[in-house]
């Protein structure tokens, strides 16, 4: 099956790789910051390239 569009957009693959990068940098903030800070961040980084697969066609 073809890849979807939005899979070739160059502008979601910088974008999810960011998300992956940010997950991987948070997971050395203080356990304490878990449900504060480190998912505020992480939620942010997500939804990026989840903002624009909703907008493909």
């Amino acid at each position: 099956m073809e890849a979807e569009r939005w899979q070739k957009l160059e502008i979601w693959k910088v974008s999810d790789e960011l998300a992956f990068r940010v997950y991987q940098v948070t997971r050395n903030f203080p356990k304490e910051e878990i449900y504060g800070l480190t998912s505020q961040i992480r939620r942010a980084a997500l939804s990026i390239p989840t903002n624009i697969v909703g907008s493909a066609p």
